[in-house]
């Protein structure tokens, strides 16, 4: 009897901890980078340009990729699918403000499915821009449970290091 009464008090914790968790997520990385931001602004606007600086890029040299829609901009989508590492999902471009801004949908497949909004925003700051990037979500029950082990902002934002840092080598050599 004692062992199902401590069974009990522990799934109520348990349960008590998760709904604590809040609904949403943000992760945010910026970077100051040697470039106007009309320099760095396209790189990030044209997705055919993210295979030169995005964190998933190398991790499956075989993913696929599917382009739809404008060149560039609002309407311009870009698919994957690809190994375990990257997944498998949508990127759609829902505004952009030349030089200042570009907002996205992101809607993942697989591992897990979800859809995120992400941004980038562009500030000059004297001789550099500021280079801020940003996604935002909701956090479902199992994500929550996930979030007590492994946290998100840890997992994507050394990602979003690692793609700002590739970006401004992108950016500065130009």
């Amino acid at each position: 009897m004692a062992i199902l009464l401590a069974l009990i008090i522990i799934a109520i914790l348990f349960i008590v901890i998760i709904a604590g968790i809040p609904n949403d997520f943000a992760v945010c990385r910026s970077t100051k980078i040697s470039a106007p931001p009309e320099k760095i602004f396209p790189h990030v606007n044209d997705l055919h340009a993210w295979d030169a600086w995005s964190p998933w890029a190398k991790l499956d040299p075989n993913c696929q990729y599917k382009f739809e829609g404008p060149a560039t901009g609002p309407g311009s989508v870009m698919s994957w699918d690809g190994n375990k590492k990257v997944g498998a999902g949508r990127m759609t471009v829902l505004e952009t403000r030349a030089s200042n801004l570009v907002r996205f949908k992101l809607e993942f497949f697989r591992p897990f499915a979800g859809t995120n909004m992400s941004e980038f925003r562009f500030e000059p700051e004297d001789r550099q821009t500021d280079v801020q990037w940003t996604m935002t979500g909701k956090t479902n029950p199992i994500f929550k449970i996930v979030g007590l082990f492994m946290s998100c902002d840890n997992m994507v934002g050394k990602d979003f290091a690692k793609g700002l840092a590739q970006l401004k080598s992108v950016a500065e050599k130009q």
